[in-house]
């Protein structure tokens, strides 16, 4: 068939898919051949650590001798025709991270224009399914880079290799005189889960919005896209309910160990959402429940089953609370939680918790349970619960996470996924050593090798692969006060959670990942992030 017998659609494709492979062409021709293996969809390249320090590990990467790629004052930022509105925030985000000067800002090509020498080029090829909804391919001559990926989300990630071969000094846009040199090479990238997650506990100390974005931020670097956010517990309630006021004036008045609490208005919420969605980032709320819920029930009386509120709780026991699961009242209530919230995030996940229940008996539980799922799918939403709800009566489309001695198995045998958080590799709030102030220790000590052992293809015995909806890395906050302790807490071992959740199982090794980890550490350090230096990694000195 020939180009003028297509379609109008099919012709735009058919020039985009040619623009790629002209682009990748120079590229391709300066790479050194590798061993081949089998990707995704086809032979790849098999991944050579040496050289490079990307974290997660590619699936493949080539690097080539040579003088490689160096960005100064003449570099464009070229997006190609047809590219949707995303990737113009995509190239605005690579803009200014180089530093570019403000004649260099980013532009669209028109249809049939090629991208002008000493450009890095944005492209979407919606025909290639090797690397998946959120795998790019990288290339990189010395006239031009070329980034090419089917969705907005897949370039994104690969700005992020693009940041982690240029040299630290990326990380100073207003360095004077910085030179900016990436090798030559080809990358080809792609997950192996879709959920690779982190989770932040701001209930029971609270982190302002602005400290969320920051971690946000390198979540992202990391390629993590989804962050659970743990809005009420029993020792504060953290988001804004205009129809229950008295959750925010009651619930979010203190913490543990008693401090002022705080929480996010619903504008600084939303807002918070749009920063992560921007970076391809899906907020993912939870409401605990009907455990962990004494910020509720200090709220209001009728959420209690003698209609008496309780104090405000500061200390960190667990187990003692629940919500009035007899009373209609209480569903009242969690339909307004949900409704309003969810009316603030464009992601489909609604966490209802669920964990550590002790007043309730099994038939009592498992009713609740399946009655919020009820609500939370009248209002749009996939419910997500911790590992004590697979017992109920739940929709094989709902999700468990499983991060103890739990039942997922049995959501499995229904047709159903899990997340994967075992308390011993996943927990970051662990100690790292018997040394570590911060922390709690009932899971174990997790090191940055226990955290990167887990393999979630084989951790559930009789749980498959495909079953996996991914892993995600929780950080409790009982002994976390302020933002330089979750940091420290979370990096390095976060960077190990995202490989996890990442990498082919082919391209992980605890010792190629150990010493591609040492090299963040004066990344990590321009960042301004508080990290541990662990003994495992060879920091450089």
């Amino acid at each position: 068939m020939t180009l003028s017998a297509l379609s109008p659609t099919s012709r735009r494709r058919s020039w985009r898919t040619s623009l790629v492979l002209v682009l990748l062409a120079p590229a391709l021709a300066s790479c050194r051949p590798a061993t081949p293996v089998a990707g995704p969809a086809g032979p790849f390249t098999a991944r050579d650590s040496r050289g490079h320090s990307i974290v997660p590990a590619p699936l493949s990467v080539q690097l080539a001798g040579g003088e490689g790629f160096t960005v100064d004052s003449t570099t464009q930022i070229a997006i190609a025709g047809g590219a949707p509105p995303e990737v113009d925030f995509v190239a605005q985000q690579l803009f200014d991270m180089l530093g570019l000067p403000v004649t260099s800002r980013p532009r669209r090509l028109v249809e049939g224009e090629m991208p002008a020498p000493r450009s890095i080029a944005l492209a979407i090829d919606a025909g290639n399914s090797t690397v998946g909804d959120e795998g790019y391919e990288l290339n990189v001559a010395t006239d031009r880079v070329t980034l090419a990926a089917r969705s907005a989300a897949g370039l994104f990630h690969g700005v992020q290799t693009i940041r982690q071969l240029l040299p630290v000094s990326v990380e100073y846009p207003a360095a004077v005189g910085r030179v900016l040199r990436m090798p030559a090479g080809r990358v080809v990238d792609v997950p192996r889960f879709a959920w690779r997650g982190a989770m932040l506990d701001v209930s029971r100390h609270f982190l302002s919005a602005d400290d969320v974005k920051r971690y946000i931020d390198v979540m992202a670097l990391y390629k993590l896209n989804r962050l659970h956010l743990h809005l009420s517990d029993d020792q504060g309630w953290r988001i804004e309910i205009k129809s229950r006021p008295n959750l925010t004036v009651v619930g979010g008045s203190t913490q543990v160990g008693g401090g002022p609490g705080g929480f996010y208005t619903q504008a600084q919420f939303a807002d918070l959402v749009a920063y992560a969605t921007q970076r391809f980032i899906t907020v993912v709320p939870e409401i605990d429940m009907p455990g962990h819920t004494n910020a509720a029930l200090a709220s209001y009386a009728e959420l209690n089953c003698d209609g008496v509120a309780p104090p405000v709780y500061t200390g960190i026991r667990v187990g003692f609370s629940t919500l009035c699961v007899e009373r209609e009242t209480t569903y009242a209530f969690i339909d307004d939680v949900v409704r309003e919230i969810g009316g603030l995030i464009p992601g489909p996940y609604f966490h209802v918790g669920g964990d550590e229940v002790e007043k309730l008996t099994a038939p009592q539980y498992r009713r609740f349970i399946e009655r919020v799922e009820g609500i939370v799918r009248a209002r749009g939403k996939t419910m997500i619960g911790w590992g004590e709800i697979a017992p109920a009566n739940i929709s094989a489309s709902s999700i468990v996470q499983h991060w103890h001695n739990d039942s997922s198995q049995l959501h499995v045998a229904r047709g159903g996924r899990v997340i994967l958080s075992p308390a011993k590799h996943m927990y970051l709030d662990m100690k790292y050593d018997s040394t570590t102030m911060l922390g709690l220790r009932w899971a174990g000590l997790v090191e940055v090798r226990d955290a990167y052992a887990l393999d979630p293809g084989t951790y559930i015995p009789g749980v498959p692969e495909s079953a996996i909806l991914g892993v995600e890395g929780p950080l409790w906050s009982e002994t976390l006060v302020k933002r330089q302790d979750f940091e420290y807490m979370a990096f390095p071992r976060l960077a190990a959670v995202a490989e996890v959740g990442w990498s082919a199982a082919s391209a992980r090794g605890w010792d190629g990942f150990r010493l591609r980890l040492a090299e963040h550490g004066p990344r990590l350090q321009a960042l301004g992030i508080n990290f541990y230096r662990s003994g495992q990694i060879p920091w450089p000195r």
